[in-house]
């Protein structure tokens, strides 16, 4: 059940983003300083937390959908659909902590570097 509402809320905020870069790129002929206003939210931090939220919803349902295939396409894999949802998750940990880190680093690098630790 929990696999199935992340599935759905993330693939509803994947598609609030569509919208959103239809939106946006629409700027750039209609309204050119408010594009820029735009991009400029998006350098913020919370433009960059936006992101990493939107990178997180991306990962988990591209990550979801693969097991959902995997149990669809070889029916025997049910049996295992309990490890397939772990290992979904320790996939998106792997991949997306480095990937939110890489993101954040205009946010969290001159903070280290004014402590003298970069």
């Amino acid at each position: 059940m929990v696999a199935w509402a992340f599935h759905r809320i993330s693939g509803v905020g994947i598609f609030a983003f569509v919208l959103l870069h239809v939106l946006d790129i629409y700027l750039v002929g209609g309204n050119p300083q408010l594009y820029d206003d735009v991009l400029a939210f998006y350098a913020s931090v919370p433009g960059r937390l936006m992101e990493v939220v939107l990178g997180a919803a991306l990962l988990y349902h591209s990550l979801n959908g693969l097991r959902i295939i995997t149990i669809d396409l070889w029916p025997a894999m049910t049996v295992y659909h309990r490890a397939l949802w772990w290992g979904t998750w320790i996939i998106f940990i792997v991949v997306g902590v480095p990937g939110a880190l890489i993101i954040l680093r205009p946010v969290w690098y001159p903070f280290l570097q004014s402590v003298g630790m970069a």
